[in-house]
C-alpha cells in the first residue's frame, strides 16, 4: 500500500501532561492509557472519544511524580484538554494531573515541557501530630503514612 500524499495525512498535537501520586503508588503506560480513554469516552461519548484518537507515546512515573506525552488530533486540543483534567484516578490510585503545554512534535513537546525529570525523594522520619512517622520527602513536599492512609504535608505541618 502506498502511504497518503502529505496533505492528506492526519495532523497531531502533544499534549504534555504532568502527574503526581502518593508515594508508594504504582502503575504503568497500559493502564494510564486505558483511564484517559475511559475519561474520554465518559466525557465526550464513543463518536467524539473516537475522534480525538488519544494515545500515550511517551511514559514515566517513579516516587509518586510521573508525566506523559499524549498525542491528539490537531483540532481537539481543547477537548483533549478537558479530558485530561476529568481524569482523577488510575487503577484506583489517586491522581493529580495537570498539562503543561501542547506542541506540534514530540520532540519540541519533551524539551520545553518536560526538561526535567523525576523530582528525587527520600524516605525519612518526620513528627507529624505528636508522633513519629515514616514520610517520603520530594521537593518541599512530604508523604506521610497514617493509620487512616496517606497525607500530603509540607515542611512547615511537621516539626
Amino acid at each position: 500500500m502506498k502511504h497518503l500524499p502529505k496533505h492528506l495525512q492526519p495532523r497531531w498535537r502533544y499534549l504534555a501532561v504532568e502527574f503526581e501520586t502518593w508515594a508508594g503508588e504504582e502503575f504503568g503506560r497500559e493502564s494510564f492509557q486505558r483511564a484517559l480513554w475511559y475519561s474520554a469516552q465518559n466525557l465526550l461519548g464513543d463518536t467524539g472519544s473516537a475522534n480525538l484518537d488519544l494515545s500515550v507515546l511517551r511514559f514515566e512515573h517513579a516516587d509518586g511524580d510521573g508525566y506523559a506525552v499524549v498525542r491528539v488530533r490537531r483540532g481537539g486540543v481543547d477537548k483533549a484538554r478537558a479530558v485530561v483534567a476529568c481524569l482523577d484516578s488510575v487503577e484506583g490510585v489517586d491522581v493529580g494531573v495537570c498539562v503543561r503545554g501542547t506542541s506540534g512534535t514530540v520532540r519540541a513537546c519533551e524539551e520545553k515541557y518536560m526538561g526535567r525529570g523525576p523530582i528525587d525523594s527520600k524516605q525519612r522520619h518526620v513528627v507529624f501530630d505528636g508522633t513519629e512517622r515514616s514520610g517520603v520527602v520530594r521537593d518541599g513536599r512530604i508523604d506521610i503514612e497514617t493509620e487512616a492512609g496517606p497525607v500530603g504535608a509540607t515542611n512547615l505541618d511537621t516539626e
